[in-house]
């Protein structure tokens, strides 16, 4: 009986180690999921998956290539983070789908907004009249028309905010743009390689997705200076967890930032530059 007792002691406390695994708690297994869009998001990622997993964390990068998806797989708890938006974008989206509450657990880089063009080489040659595409996000016409404006082909209405701007905002046209808002955002690249429009304003992602090189091929580009971060966010409640914010720091290291730099040379700005 005693020999028993002692057999069914030793299994029990074997299970008990087991189950630990390399968290070393019950339960923990040390796994994080996150979203994330092609280019550069999941290429980042990659890049930090071995670093992770030396700090007892396996990471699986689940590749999306829309706006929309990412968001919906987080609130519904299939992912533990996703990284494809800035701040910006997560509070439009917030303020469109009451079931969502996200927060930012911190800045990767950023990823200048660009204008391309088959046929004019530059804001300035755009003809009167003309057309600019751009997405259908709502939560970046804000940011685009900060960047037309700084570039002066248009000009806001006084005192709009910024982030919250449509092309219902713009005061002055002075060559009468047409701005088609209605293209999901993965697809613009296509339309600019079939010559629609005159230019057509392209996310940095699907830009370098789609073999194009911001640096040379943007007739307007955003500045190192945008307050547009690309942020990792998580559900509310979650920045403050071990390995959300083991992510984080790796992201944010050193070893990572000099990654973003070598790799897209400057078509993406890490965010301690």
């Amino acid at each position: 009986m005693k020999k028993l007792i002692t057999l069914l002691t030793t299994v029990l406390i074997i299970s008990v180690l087991a189950a630990c695994g390399k968290g070393g708690s019950a339960g923990d297994e040390q796994e994080l999921v996150v979203g994330a869009s092609n280019v550069p998001h999941a290429e980042i990622l990659e890049e930090a998956q071995p670093i992770l997993e030396e700090k007892g964390i396996k990471l699986e990068i689940e590749k999306l290539q829309d706006y929309v998806t990412p968001n919906q797989m987080l609130a519904a708890g299939e992912l533990d983070a996703n990284f494809f938006q800035h701040v910006p974008y997560m509070e439009s989206q917030m303020k469109d789908n009451k079931s969502y509450d996200f927060e930012n657990a911190g800045g990767v880089h950023i990823e200048p907004m660009g204008v391309y063009s088959k046929d004019h080489k530059s804001l300035d040659e755009l003809p009167k009249k003309g057309t600019i595409i751009m997405s259908n996000s709502v939560g970046e016409h804000g940011r685009i028309l900060s960047l037309l404006e700084k570039e002066g082909l248009i000009k806001l209405k006084e005192g709009v905010d910024v982030d919250k701007a449509t092309v219902k905002d713009i005061a002055e046209n002075p060559k009468e743009i047409n701005f088609k808002t209605d293209v999901e955002a993965g697809l613009l690249p296509k339309i600019y390689k079939n010559g629609e429009g005159d230019a057509v304003v392209i996310n940095t992602n699907y830009a370098i997705d789609a073999g194009l090189d911001p640096q040379k091929d943007a007739i307007a580009l955003e500045g190192s200076d945008s307050e547009y971060v690309n942020i990792v966010a998580v559900n509310k409640g979650d920045k403050d967890d071990k390995k959300i914010k083991t992510l984080v720091e790796v992201l944010q290291s050193k070893e990572i930032q000099d990654f973003i730099k070598k790799e897209y040379k400057g078509a993406v700005v890490p965010v301690n530059e």
